[in-house]
């Protein structure tokens, strides 16, 4: 008898790549002792104290779950949440006068959301999303699984650990050659680190006024920056009075996950200070109902936190993973002198290039296949092996193109402190493990 058929889509379907390792370990029939998963940005800090209260408490008195019922809300979430999102931004000093919140089920709703806003018919070329590569790799996947484009000015990772941006004429090329819909960017960058100043995303915003294009940025890791002297930066602190025409074709991707430690609750919103595009987002999101309300109400509590509440919760995230990445920066280059290690400035994550290294041939794929089904070394008497993240699906290349990923990797600062201070010794030993066995 034969089987039903699949689409076309679901038979082409590979895991992400940032879950690829936990996936094929999980298969793994012989485990070793100790694993250390660093492929995933699954923070393992406590979440915020106000919304921890509310966790703990969700049959008080003044809980909408106190008797037991959990109802929708509306499409566009609960008035606390939207107002969360707001006083956050309100605290870091941008003016939220115009914008409008829509809550959605985690950042990556929105970003599909997005997508269908921003982008052209499905299945067209028209419109694309113009990503600056290595980009994360859910817009990719996103775009592929709604039938849309993307489009890509190229980033290299120099010997240095510096990602440097093309020159304006050579972006302002591709955007000719493709018409896109918008322009994403990730100012605390996932996945290479990089930390965009307000001079860098000012002539990207004036491309996109010049063009005709939304702006789009990624927010998830405001906050999260480490270089001396920096200050805070968003695409909300850029203004008509920096670059006229902006205002209104401004949105950001928000989440819970990562500055608040919840990545499981799964709450995220789409912000814009277009009216025109949030009743259109919202109306598209009626098919969904609504995002989670009980991680709605958790989120919500910090619409009452004061400034000095967010800033100080937020100074001690980014002392946190300041030490924390430079420990694991330094511990790399001393490991091996030979690796290319991204510099620390920005968001929880790092890149690795071992293109120096390795032997001609090297795919990253089978590195991290390797750690997670068969590898695995001795850290203080315990057999250990890491998982990590290729990241050749970070890019978007063109068939039968070289793909920059071949040789590197994204690791993410969510283990403990003592498992992070082991991940340098460990990635080096598996990696001269592999290699001797090729």
């Amino acid at each position: 008898m034969s089987k039903p058929i699949l689409s076309a889509h679901f038979e082409s379907r590979t895991p992400s790549d940032v879950r690829l390792a936990q996936m094929k370990y999980e298969e793994r029939k012989v485990k070793p002792q100790a694993v250390i998963n660093v492929g995933i940005g699954n923070v393992s800090l406590p979440t915020n104290p106000a919304m921890m209260k509310r966790m703990f408490n969700l049959d008080a008195p003044e809980s909408p779950f106190s008797k037991g019922v959990i109802r929708y809300t509306s499409t566009v979430g609960f008035a606390e949440t939207q107002d969360a999102f707001k006083n956050i931004l309100n605290c870091e000093g941008f003016d939220t006068s115009k914008l409008h919140v829509q809550v959605t089920d985690g950042g990556s709703t929105g970003m599909e959301l997005l997508l269908i806003g921003v982008c052209g018919a499905a299945g067209s070329d028209e419109k694309p999303l113009l990503m600056i590569d290595p980009a994360y790799t859910n817009y990719i996947s996103f775009a592929e699984r709604i039938g849309r484009k993307t489009a890509t000015v190229k980033r290299h990772m120099d010997e240095d650990g510096k990602f440097s941006l093309p020159e304006l004429d050579k972006i302002e090329e591709t955007i000719k050659a493709n018409n896109p819909g918008a322009l994403l960017v990730i100012p605390y960058d996932n996945p290479t680190g990089q930390f965009y100043d307000y001079e860098t995303l000012k002539a990207l915003a004036s491309l996109c006024v010049k063009y005709n294009m939304w702006m789009v940025s990624d927010e998830a890791y405001r906050e999260l920056y480490y270089v001396e002297g920096s200050k805070l930066v968003s695409i909300w602190g850029i203004t008509d009075a920096d670059v006229p025409g902006i205002e209104g074709r401004r949105i950001s991707i928000e989440t819970a996950s990562k500055v608040w430690n919840a990545c499981g609750l799964r709450i995220g919103a789409i912000i814009t200070d277009s009216p025109e595009f949030h009743n259109r987002s919202v109306a598209e999101y009626t098919a969904n109902l609504c995002a989670n309300a009980i991680g709605q109400y958790i989120f919500g509590a910090l619409a009452h936190e004061s400034k000095e509440d967010i800033a100080a919760w937020c100074k001690g995230l980014r002392d946190y993973y300041k030490d924390l990445i430079f420990m694991v920066y330094n511990g790399l280059k001393e490991q091996e002198p030979g690796l290319i290690v991204s510099s620390p400035d920005a968001s929880i994550y790092s890149v690795i290039d071992v293109r120096n290294v390795v032997k001609p041939g090297f795919d990253a794929i089978d590195f991290v296949l390797y750690c997670a089904q068969e590898g695995s070394v001795n850290i203080d008497g315990v057999d250990t092996t890491l998982l990590v993240a290729p990241l050749k699906g970070f890019y978007d290349i063109a068939g039968g193109e070289y793909n920059p990923g071949s040789t590197q990797f994204r690791i993410s600062f969510v283990e403990t402190r003592e498992n992070m201070a082991k991940v340098p010794e460990l990635f080096v030993k598996l990696l001269r493990q592999f290699e001797a066995s090729r």
